[in-house]
């Protein structure tokens, strides 16, 4: 009991004083106003649209959703298919909470055309109000939803839209009250990027409408936009969860927001809208895919290419210099690496696990990294399976399914629940020198002096055009500690010889040599790529124990 209450209280003691409140407030209103806050009949007269007759918003991503299975009552999220009838059951409760989240995101509105999307918004509007609502008004759910309705059906099908009387009557008067709803239960418990949704879905909603309580989101959306933009998107330009997918959806919803055909919203997100999408050419592989770090999985969101493609139109010379050789450094987040013409890549994490304040999709994975060769994958993070309080979503979060040192079997940060960290550990001393020919990384962390010895890790790693990667790590503690150092393949890879201190390792693209001072250990582990999807890889698992320790390993390749 005595622990449980110390790791919460170190886990609150992050917290800004607005989210305590914003808790506090949450399970009262949850507790005391059941209803919602306004029927439907009660909205105001249709204001009109004051968007342009047509408008080519580019749609969520909607990978492994076909309209023809939609149709047919079969709904795909997160790689896992149901068949839940069309309309669906919109609270049917055998799926986790995020797959049921995707259910009333409507991102799946857009394979349909508009017959479709007219019958299954209007069957939503008829079944989730009053004591039905369900889990589709928690107002991440809600936010994403007002966007897609408002896109679909007054952008994309504005004129069928507007020729329907009592579908325009029907879709203003619920999202009147989505609106009403979501500006009462803004997700202040949180901040971060559900606060941002939050803001983007209220804007969204206020610039496409006339009168004057669209005015009023549009007012109260901008002015919590201008407070996060600042706070979340980083002078480096990454999204400061430091999560490449999610850096992705935060790029496309002000990507969005400068489609709301509004010069306040344009004029507010051009500048770190740019900065954004410089950052995302520095976090993708040769295969054009983000880097796996922290939370971060692929097929959630749009490729990169797509998504910068999307940008140009608002932001008519983005500058990624996805294309250019050499060293490459986001200071900010502490992601720094290379990439050169020959499909090398490496992306190096020395940063924190995250704001401290809202650390859950963070890892305990300091000093972890990525690395291609000939435009392959070869080392790489373990990805992430669900967002459930379960083994799978332990693991992934834990430092032992990332590239860098455990010690006695503890992770460098106190994680609990699905997303929670207590205690946490911090990069220090982080040094960093690029030149044409490789460059120098190194710093140390605090994560691990909580444990008894109080030992710390230092890591330098060094990339070489000629020689390769060089990464030394040294530890220091006031009593032996056991120490793994582990290198997580990629699937396609394998171990074709151990002896002693020297593993060789062939890939699609070749094969490379990792030669240590260490013996080294091959176990299998598992690579979670995409949600609820599970691979096996071979690990290579360096392991020293002692007061000081020094593990060394170089790959190269044959």
């Amino acid at each position: 009991m005595r622990s449980r209450l110390t790791r919460l209280l170190n886990t609150i003691r992050y917290l800004h004083a607005g989210q305590i409140y914003g808790q506090a407030r949450r399970y009262v209103v949850a507790t005391k106003d059941r209803r919602l806050p306004r029927e439907p009949g009660r909205a105001p007269e249709f204001p009109g649209c004051r968007w342009s007759l047509a408008k080519d918003i580019l749609p969520p991503a909607t990978e492994g959703i076909q309209r023809d299975t939609v149709n047919q009552g079969v709904f795909r999220f997160l790689n896992t298919s149901q068949e839940i009838g069309f309309p669906p059951r919109w609270n049917w409760d055998n799926q986790p909470k995020l797959w049921l989240y995707n259910l009333h995101y409507f991102d799946w509105l857009w394979v349909l055309d508009f017959d479709a999307g007219r019958r299954v918004v209007l069957d939503w509007i008829d079944k989730c109000r009053g004591h039905n609502r369900g889990i589709g008004w928690d107002p991440y759910p809600t936010s994403l939803r007002l966007i897609n309705w408002c896109g679909f059906f007054f952008g994309r099908f504005r004129n069928d839209t507007e020729s329907d009387r009592g579908l325009c009557n029907a879709l203003w008067e619920s999202l009147y009250t989505q609106c009403d709803w979501l500006g009462r239960r803004l997700e202040t418990h949180l901040l971060g990027n559900h606060y941002l949704e939050n803001a983007a879905a209220l804007a969204f909603a206020g610039a496409c409408f006339r009168g004057e309580h669209s005015r009023k989101w549009l007012n109260r959306g901008m002015r919590i936009l201008s407070g996060e933009i600042r706070e979340q998107i980083l002078p480096d330009g990454m999204h400061f969860e430091l999560s490449p997918m999610y850096h992705c959806r935060i790029l496309y919803v002000l990507a969005v927001l400068m489609e709301a055909e509004s010069a306040e919203i344009t004029a507010l997100l051009v500048e770190p809208a740019h900065r954004m999408t410089r950052a995302l050419g520095e976090l993708c592989h040769p295969d054009g895919k983000i880097a796996l770090l922290s939370d971060s999985a692929q097929g959630v969101y749009h490729e990169p290419e797509r998504l910068l493609t999307y940008c140009a139109r608002r932001l008519p010379a983005p500058g990624t210099e996805s294309d250019r050789s050499g060293g490459f450094s986001l200071p900010d987040c502490g992601y720094y690496g290379w990439r050169d013409s020959n499909g090398a890549y490496l992306i190096a994490d020395f940063g924190r696990i995250g704001p401290d304040y809202i650390p859950g999709h963070g890892h305990a994975d300091i000093f972890n990294f990525e690395l291609s060769l000939n435009g392959h994958r070869v080392v790489t993070d373990s990805g992430v399976h669900d967002y459930e309080d379960s083994a799978t979503r332990r693991y992934c979060r834990s430092t032992a399914a990332h590239n860098t040192v455990e010690m006695d079997g503890q992770d460098q940060c106190e994680l609990w629940g699905a997303f929670r960290v207590a205690r946490r550990g911090y990069p220090r001393d982080v040094t960093w020198h690029c030149d044409e020919t490789g460059f120098t990384l190194s710093g140390w962390h605090d994560g691990y002096r909580r444990l008894s010895g109080k030992p710390t890790h230092a890591r330098r790693m060094q990339w070489s055009t000629v020689e390769g990667l060089t990464v030394h790590d040294g530890i220091v503690a006031r009593r032996p500690v056991q120490c793994i150092s582990r290198l997580h393949l990629h699937p396609a890879c394998r171990v074709t010889g151990v002896s002693g201190r020297l593993a060789h390792v062939s890939y699609p693209g070749g094969g490379f040599v990792v030669e240590t001072n260490c013996d080294i250990r091959v176990e299998e582990t598992p690579y979670f790529e995409r949600f609820y999807e599970v691979r096996t890889r071979p690990c290579l698992c360096m392991i020293g124990r002692g007061c000081q320790v020094d593990i060394k390993y170089r790959i190269r390749s044959n």
